[in-house]
């Protein structure tokens, strides 16, 4: 039974997670658009725009902070693999299920509830860009930090469910 409600959580936290991941990796093509674009600008037509520049850090943004669960999911995050690469499918999963529920989940937690009080300020004083031509609503963009941690957040939680299936079971090690 709990190994069934465990199986679930994950699926339906890695579906999410790879969805938003594969949307999100569409961004990286924009990104490349937009800097095309404002170099060709800066250096073809000796045009100067200081929101182009801040769309693309936010693009950059939403890229690094939405893809965080995504990245966490498909294993690519970095990590320090001294030993970790040495280790059995069941050490590993220990070392994932603890690193989960010391580190990561705490420091998930930390950031979204730091970023409220920042989010809200932003909207309230209706925030934009300090430079003349720059982009308005910068609560959006600052809203992005809880959505990508909170996404990163429930990937550690199906990193955490998926360890103590294999812990558990080690048939279920990935």
């Amino acid at each position: 039974m709990l190994t069934t409600l465990l199986s679930k959580v994950v699926k339906n936290i890695d579906r999410i997670n790879l969805t938003i991941g594969r949307s999100v990796s569409w961004l990286t093509t924009i990104l490349v658009i937009l800097i095309c674009i404002d170099v060709a600008a800066r250096h073809l037509f000796k045009q100067a725009s200081a929101a182009l520049p801040e769309l693309e850090w936010h693009v950059f943004s939403l890229i690094f902070l939405l893809g965080a669960g995504y990245t966490l999911q498909k294993d690519r995050h970095v990590r320090v693999d001294v030993f970790y690469a040495r280790f059995s499918q069941k050490a590993k999963a220990w070392v994932n299920l603890l690193g989960s529920i010391l580190l990561l989940l705490p420091f998930c937690l930390l950031v979204m509830d730091a970023s409220i009080p920042y989010i809200k300020m932003a909207y309230l004083i209706n925030e934009g860009s300090t430079d003349p031509g720059g982009l308005p609503a910068r609560f959006l963009i600052k809203g992005s930090i809880f959505v990508g941690f909170f996404l990163l957040l429930l990937q550690g939680v199906s990193l955490f469910c998926s360890s103590l299936l294999c812990i558990l079971d080690e048939k279920r090690c990935a």
